[in-house]
Order: structure tokens, then C-alpha cells, then sequence
């Protein structure tokens, strides 16, 4: 059965009501996750507009889904993709090569809007649930 780590984008986008995420995250919720970097993301992003609804709301979807935090594992796998992409000339943000590390590491798809950045990542699943 497969795992799924949502990346930031895929988690604002169903906050904000896309109806086709809607169905497809509540027909998987048992197998979804988010790394502790989106979680940061979404939150920070929300206190910065005083979005204190849908912070409520982000935390109650956070109640129902695993939140997978850094560790070595993670970082190491991270560290790799870094230089192989920086080897390759096709570098792409630390905090995408931290979530696409955590996804190799706890052997999850990646699911993403951001598939041009993730599709760069040798070994890493990548979906894309938005479409």
C-alpha cells in the first residue's frame, strides 16, 4: 500500500477548497502525511495574514494525517539529493530538497503541484494530485 508525503502547495491548495483535492485526500487520509517543513510553512504563512480560522482549520486536518519530523535519515538523504542536483546544474530550494528527503526516507510518493523541481529528484515517486 502506498504512503503519501503532500507537499506545501497540495496542502494550501486544499485549504483553500479545490473540490477535486477534497475528494481525493479524504479517499486516502489513513496513508497521508506532511513533513514538519510544510507544517512551518503553512502556519507561519497563516500568522502573517492573522488567518486564525484556517490555522483552526490546518490543525484539525493535522489531527488526521502524520506530520514526519527531520532526523539524521532524512538529512542524509537530503544532502544527497543536494549534491546530486548541484552536480547536475538543476539545483531547486533547500526547503523542497528537505521534503523531497523526508519522502525518499520514509519510502513516501511525493504529491505535488511543483512536479518540474520533485521530477529532478532521482529515485523519488512524484504525483500530482491538483490536476
Amino acid at each position: 500500500m502506498r504512503k503519501y508525503l503532500l507537499d506545501t502547495n497540495i496542502v494550501s491548495y486544499y485549504l483553500k477548497g479545490f473540490e477535486s483535492l477534497k475528494e481525493k485526500i479524504a479517499g486516502n487520509i489513513d496513508l497521508l502525511s506532511i513533513s514538519i517543513i510544510s507544517y512551518y510553512e503553512i502556519v507561519s504563512g497563516l500568522q502573517s495574514i492573522d488567518a486564525k480560522k484556517r490555522i483552526a482549520e490546518f490543525e484539525k486536518f493535522c489531527e488526521l494525517i502524520d506530520i514526519i519530523n527531520l532526523d539524521k535519515t532524512s538529512i542524509l538523504a537530503s544532502c544527497k539529493i543536494y549534491a546530486a542536483l548541484k552536480k547536475s546544474g538543476r539545483l531547486i530550494d533547500d526547503i523542497d530538497i528537505l521534503i523531497a528527503g523526508s519522502a525518499l526516507s520514509n519510502n513516501l510518493v511525493m504529491v505535488t503541484n511543483n512536479t518540474d523541481h520533485f521530477e529532478r529528484i532521482e529515485g523519488l515517486h512524484v504525483e500530482n494530485w491538483k490536476n
